[in-house]
């Protein structure tokens, strides 16, 4: 039953850094099992891991690829079910190499990430599965039971499986677990660095009012900006906003040195900016240039910063995030992944809908519909 007053996406949004303990408890069970799982290909050096899911669930992968090849030195691909399904031969290449498929899913039951995986296997001949999903029950989490030699899935805490339609803290819980599972020999280090995020991500509750108060602002566009996987970050964010306020809100992503080159055209007097600052300093350099050359031209509503900045960006919206100073396993993206739920939670308030299902004329649902399966 929802609290008093509270609707479904409100809970799972606030209560993820309680989750990401648990998340975290469960993986540091699973460890010896994960582990034996993946040893043979994690250790060739030839070895490819993609990365996959659907809609909010291949962000996932777009927000992790590059730290997963860090920590792992192996090449590592985020490719959507949704491009899988349609063009299969993109895999092909790898039909001789060990593979690492990583599934993302909430539910499980969308109908490209089970077909995916029937095409990869039927295409690639040294495959091995790990299903990360919220969902014991869905069609993923089955497959797995059928073969453990080639599958191995990972079925994270109840809370995570949101009853909500916009993905908050599945999608929150299913990054972390990522990047944990390729730092297993840093599990100890990790507790740390995720007991960290979940007190950035405290604080940005603590300030919520001003997020709150951005949503009363007359905006019907938003541009979310970050770089490396706070790019991939941006894209969950973008969607976020959108779907929960039902399209009323346009929104883009892209990165501080992509949005240079013509998106940056869609600015106009209405738009909201968002802009993930990297606590890298090499990127901040780039994405200071852009803060500052976006408010000598003006011409946008308003604009919040969120990250560690180097104290020479101004703006009346503000949401710090401090990096832990060890943390080598990208954990530190998790905070950033809330300002957009928020936004969307209150925009959608703001406008009359129900956050736990905005869409008015039933065009997008939890899990996907209408969706038809050709061989080809």
């Amino acid at each position: 039953m929802v609290e008093k007053n509270r609707t479904h996406t409100e809970i799972e949004i606030f209560q993820q850094p309680e989750v990401w303990k648990k998340v975290f408890k469960e993986i540091q069970g699973q460890r010896d099992g994960i582990n034996k799982f993946l040893t043979s290909h994690l250790s060739d050096g030839n070895t490819t891991i993609l990365l996959t899911g659907a809609g909010s669930s291949a962000f996932i992968g777009e927000s992790v690829e590059l730290v997963i090849a860090g920590a792992t030195g192996l090449t590592t691909r985020a490719i959507a079910t949704t491009d899988l399904v349609t063009h299969p031969e993109a895999v092909d290449t790898l039909s001789e190499s060990p593979v690492i498929l990583i599934s993302f899913a909430r539910s499980g039951n969308s109908p490209e990430s089970v077909e995916t995986v029937k095409l990869l296997e039927a295409r690639l001949g040294n495959l091995k599965h790990l299903v990360i999903t919220c969902n014991p029950d869905g069609a993923l989490a089955k497959m797995a039971e059928q073969d453990s030699s080639i599958h191995y899935c990972i079925v994270l805490p109840e809370e995570t499986n949101d009853k909500s339609l916009a993905m908050t803290s599945s999608f929150s819980s299913m990054l972390l677990s990522s990047l944990l599972v390729f730092n297993l020999d840093r599990l100890d280090q990790a507790e740390t660095w995720v007991a960290h995020s979940a007190q950035e991500t405290q604080k940005i509750f603590d300030n919520a009012k001003l997020l709150k108060g951005l949503a009363h602002l007359d905006f019907d566009r938003a541009i979310f900006l970050g770089s490396g996987p706070l790019q991939g970050i941006a894209n969950e964010c973008h969607l976020k906003l959108q779907e929960l306020t039902d399209g009323q809100v346009i929104c883009k992503y892209d990165s501080c040195l992509g949005f240079r080159h013509g998106p940056r055209a869609v600015v106009k007097e209405n738009t909201l900016l968002v802009f993930f600052l990297s606590p890298d300093s090499h990127v901040a350099k780039y994405e200071n240039d852009l803060v500052s050359s976006i408010v000598q031209g003006g011409g946008y509503l308003d604009m919040v910063l969120v990250g560690q900045g180097n104290g020479t960006l101004e703006s009346n919206y503000m949401m710090p995030i401090t990096k832990h100073s060890n943390d080598v396993a990208g954990i530190f993206i998790l905070p950033y992944v809330v300002i957009g739920q928020l936004l969307g939670l209150y925009k959608s308030q703001e406008l009359g809908l129900n956050p736990d299902n905005p869409s008015v004329n039933g065009a997008i649902s939890r899990v996907v519909q209408g969706v038809t399966i050709y061989k080809k």
